[in-house]
């Protein structure tokens, strides 16, 4: 499906259902909204896990402008304020009254633009495996002490100049890290639509990527927010989330941090992160909150 977003046409998925039968009324579920990571991926990546959700919400996907099967649109747009306008803009057009968003990765990064720039919109943040600010030699340490000094090298050509070769030797060689079990799956590499230009685009220290910064505006967000990393992740290491954290303030977050776990931390822990959400989602949509 698809809606037009601030002049882009956006694809969208839905699992399951806002209004539900329960006995002789209908129930309304609360709308999760999931922000897919990249850039240039596409919401693929939070199937299947994601839908475990449907039970007690209803789970929106979408692909970001210039990601997956939305608009490629002009690379002037391909920025964090207007992917988090776009998120706001989005939730709007469909009436998503007080999401719950989740961002996982490069769309926790949006997710916190967003969560900044409209504080009142959501009734809850979810940041998985991101960062407020990204701190590359922190990144490429991660990868050292993962794979040694040859997948640190491969790390940092491609994040100091993206190239397409550079992307896909990264992909091969330092993408599996991501996942702490060494028999992890990497179907979800083959489903995505990837738009490679994208990430050029954005990614690396002399791109938006290493400009960007939000630890003194996470004061700002006034909805909960839920913290998951884990321990051994290579690409937004754990550091990343604890400023996360100190930045928010206690009152406002909730922090699950994972031993054995890498950047993919709904692969790697999954039965520990979807108890954590739905504990998330449930506090949320609860009366009054």
């Amino acid at each position: 499906m698809y809606i037009t977003v601030n002049g882009a046409k956006l694809f969208f998925d839905v699992d399951g259902e806002q209004l539900s039968p329960d006995g002789p009324a209908m129930r309304e579920k609360p709308t999760v909204v999931m922000v897919h990571g990249g850039p240039g991926g596409d919401h693929s990546v939070a199937k299947p896990f994601f839908s475990q959700l449907t039970d007690m919400a209803q789970v929106v996907y979408y692909d970001h402008r210039g990601n997956g099967r939305s608009d490629l649109c002009d690379e002037s747009t391909w920025n964090l304020d207007q992917w988090s306008d776009d998120l706001k803009a989005f939730c709007d057009a469909l009436g998503i009254i007080k999401p719950i968003v989740i961002g996982t990765s490069f769309g926790g990064f949006v997710t916190i633009a967003y969560a900044t720039r409209y504080p009142d919109h959501a009734s809850g943040i979810a940041l998985i495996s991101t960062a407020a600010k990204v701190d590359f030699p922190a990144v490429y340490n991660a990868f050292e002490k993962l794979g040694g000094p040859a997948l640190r090298d491969i790390a940092s050509a491609y994040w100091e100049n993206p190239t397409d070769e550079g992307r896909a030797l990264y992909r091969d060689r330092c993408v599996p890290l991501y996942s702490y079990k060494k028999d992890a799956s990497t179907d979800w590499l083959s489903r995505v639509m990837w738009r490679n230009e994208t990430a050029l685009w954005f990614n690396g220290p002399k791109n938006e990527h290493g400009r960007f910064d939000y630890r003194k505006d996470l004061e700002n967000i006034r909805r909960p927010v839920l913290v998951m990393v884990g321990e051994e992740d290579p690409i937004t290491p754990a550091e990343f989330s604890e400023a996360i954290v100190a930045g928010l303030g206690s009152d406002k977050v909730t922090y699950h941090r994972f031993e054995h776990c890498g950047h993919g931390v709904t692969g790697d822990r999954p039965d520990e992160a979807l108890d954590a959400l739905r504990t998330f989602v449930a506090d949320c949509a609860a009366p009054g909150k």
